[in-house]
């Protein structure tokens, strides 16, 4: 029956993340366009938009993206053309990988696999999580390789192979979005902590040598090139802005009333969370605590982690960089319900139907106001205007008053890499750290 009910779970995911995926958001926005042409230009050429053989960080916009999603995308853009379905997919498998690893990393931690169904469920219909996954943001893949390592970490005392792998997951979390680049080095602390007894030192030895390998082109980038001129202009001041960053990623405006400022993270209007979870977070919080049992705080530790990356930054609070904390939450709140369920166990079937038809019912008003409203509330924030443009102009003057106009050009008009890179100029890298396209070809940007 569990079988049945998992199966069920992540087909409502896929139905709900593949309808409309290239119509809702109406357009691509900037860094969607740079991933889907740098993975076009990859196909096409072997090198990215600025002529970097197979590179490990992609320039654009005078940043670093990091590779791994854009090399997803490269065999899609080959069987789908470079279009919306290109770029998103990825966002999708991996999002449904995560839904896969939380069972399992659920059930390991807690021996139920009640549990683990329930947090996997929580999950995929979460709001935290929902565009994320149906939009193509890297930060899909760096969650989905940071729960395999974590989860290859915590069985390798059945294959002591398994350690290795798991350090690979997180290289591969590495390299996928900046956010794991600092919650990794300390996870991995916390995780030896846990394993170290079960672990075969030799293979410990060898898979943290690999990792330490893993961070020179970092170093490099870092040191020898401009890879922290992005952060620079976007990183706090003061310890104090710290602690208040930090600290309004757990406000309730953000969590279930209001949610991530930011159109392109958030239905305005909707929280990260759902309002039946906040009983059930605080259950889940006493099940833990009274637990005793090590493992059970680990979704403690990872929610705790979770907002570090956003709260180093000017926008906080911020719900990508902060993703983490929704599979923590979805977790914790799966906690609480077990706890309900198994402390009324004359009720527990009502409880667990009651809440679970909650959820469903809150989703589906959520999944309504996204198909009915916000492709059109939203369509200026996800530059939909260069869509319009770009697919009836093919040369003049653009305006600049959406940002990066030129990588939709390249985009929607699928420009030839070659051709781009021989007449391309560029205005100089901005307070931002972005580096503006001034001209190519027959365009002018304004």
């Amino acid at each position: 029956m569990k079988k049945i009910l998992f199966f069920l779970v992540l087909l409502l995911f896929l139905i709900t993340r593949v309808y409309k995926i290239a119509s809702i958001p109406p357009s691509v926005y900037w860094d969607e366009a740079s991933i889907g042409y740098n993975a076009y230009s990859v196909l096409k050429t072997g090198r990215d938009e600025w002529g970097e053989f197979l590179p490990l960080h992609f320039r654009a916009f005078g940043e670093f993206k990091l590779p791994v999603y854009i090399y997803s995308v490269v065999p899609l853009v080959k069987i789908f053309g470079l279009n919306e379905i290109a770029v998103r997919l990825p966002a999708v498998f991996y999002s449904l990988g995560t839904l896969v690893l939380m069972y399992l990393l659920t059930k390991r931690i807690t021996g139920k696999k009640a549990i683990g169904l329930l947090s996997s469920f929580i999950l995929s219909i979460s709001p935290w999580l929902f565009i994320f996954s149906r939009t193509g943001y890297e930060v899909t893949a760096g969650l989905f390789f940071f729960l395999l390592g974590t989860y290859l970490f915590l069985i390798n005392d059945k294959n002591k192979f398994y350690l290795l792998f798991g350090i690979l997951g997180f290289i591969l979390s590495f390299y996928s979005y900046n956010s794991f680049r600092i919650i990794i080095p300390i996870w991995l602390f916390v995780l030896l902590f846990y394993t170290f007894r079960k672990t075969n030192t030799q293979i410990l030895i060898f898979s943290l040598s690999i990792f330490l390998l893993s961070l020179i082109p970092v170093y490099r980038l870092y040191k020898f090139d401009a890879g922290g001129v992005r952060f620079a202009q976007v990183k706090i001041t003061s310890k104090t802005d710290f602690v208040k960053n930090y600290f309004s990623h757990f406000s309730p405006q953000f969590l279930f009333l209001k949610g991530d400022a930011n159109p392109r993270s958030q239905i305005p209007g909707h929280g990260q969370l759902y309002l039946i979870e906040i009983p059930l977070i605080f259950l889940g919080f006493w099940v833990i605590i009274r637990s005793k049992r090590a493992l059970f705080y680990l979704p403690l530790i990872t929610l705790f982690l979770a907002p570090i990356p956003a709260a180093l930054t000017k926008e906080s609070p911020h719900a990508l960089r902060a993703l983490l904390a929704a599979p923590s939450f979805a977790m914790i709140s799966a906690f609480g319900i077990k706890f309900l369920a198994g402390n009324f166990k004359k009720y527990a079937k009502a409880i667990l139907v009651g809440t679970i038809s909650i959820y469903l019912f809150s989703f589906g008003i959520y999944f309504k106001d996204f198909l009915t409203k916000y492709s059109k509330e939203m369509a200026n924030d996800w530059q939909y205007p260069y869509k319009q443009i770009f697919t009836s102009q093919k040369s003049g003057m653009v305006t600049d008053e959406y940002a990066q106009p030129y990588i939709f050009a390249l985009y929607y008009l699928k420009y030839p890499p070659e051709k781009f890179r021989e007449t391309v100029k560029y205005n100089p890298v901005d307070k931002w750290g972005f580096s503006l396209v001034s001209s190519f070809g027959d365009f002018q940007f304004k």
